[in-house]
């Protein structure tokens, strides 16, 4: 029988439109490693980085998805080398000017999290303009983590909560999961409920541990710059696929 080749069948068939995540965050890995495989230098690696970054927001926003959370620079990123820190700064301004239009044509909406003012001025400039010309789009809410850290953002809520103790204006006993939530840069923001992480590491690099609480773990050895939009439907058919319990049995959430 003559062999027949498929062509053009995309994952994006098999995923379950009723059963979409409405969050996932994404810790995009391996760019730098990428570029050594090839004999550049790191930058090179995450120019071609950016180029993921369109296509899983393109992605994220045909199939529906309400919230994507993308880690693009951490507190941590500070200890590596300016020249590099100069360069993602660049590519970062230099990303948002070229797709700005883009992101108003798909109705995306651009917002952040972290202390983006300690960032370079233009950088910080060029975000806040950028979030307030997306504020009134309705669609995908992309979310980029710059100057992050998760235990600085649980450490900060700790102490804006001390505060207003101290003001007497909560008490002690006021403190849940709940009003917590509102002192993190994510209280207008869903939990995710997945996480990807590129690379073939396996850690949380202090991403989002508070919110992660209850999220799905997906990781794949791919870096970043080769991870492409049949990568990112595989990774929500496998979360589609588990049983996620919140501490339940199993019986219980059949019920």
């Amino acid at each position: 029988m003559p062999c027949i080749r498929l062509l053009n069948m995309s994952l994006k068939k098999n995923i379950n439109t009723e059963k979409l995540p409405r969050h996932i965050a994404i810790i995009m890995d391996g760019n730098g490693r990428w570029a050594k495989k090839q004999g550049k230098f790191r930058v090179f690696g995450h120019r071609n980085g950016v180029k993921t970054v369109k296509k899983i927001v393109e992605a994220a926003g045909e199939i529906g998805l309400e919230f994507i959370t993308l880690y693009a620079f951490s507190k941590e990123n500070w200890n590596r080398p300016y020249s590099e820190i100069d360069a993602l700064m660049q590519l970062l301004v230099n990303a948002v000017n070229n797709e700005l239009t883009k992101l108003n044509e798909q109705n995306v909406k651009l917002l952040t999290i972290g202390d983006i003012s300690k960032l370079p001025v233009p950088v910080e400039e060029k975000l806040n303009y950028a979030k307030k010309l997306t504020e009134n789009n309705t669609g995908l809410k992309l979310i980029l983590a710059l100057n992050y850290g998760g235990r600085s953002e649980i450490i900060k809520a700790t102490k804006k909560i001390s505060e207003q103790i101290k003001n007497n204006k909560i008490n002690i006993d006021d403190i849940n999961n709940d009003l917590f939530n509102k002192y993190l840069y994510t209280a207008e923001i869903p939990d995710p409920d997945l996480l990807i992480r590129t690379s073939g590491e396996y850690r949380i690099s202090n991403f989002l541990l508070w919110q992660i609480a209850y999220s799905e773990l997906y990781f794949t050895n791919k870096f970043w710059p080769d991870f492409d939009k049949e990568d990112f439907y595989k990774a929500i058919i496998d979360y589609q696929n588990r049983e996620r319990r919140f501490g339940k049995t199993s019986e219980q959430i059949k019920k």
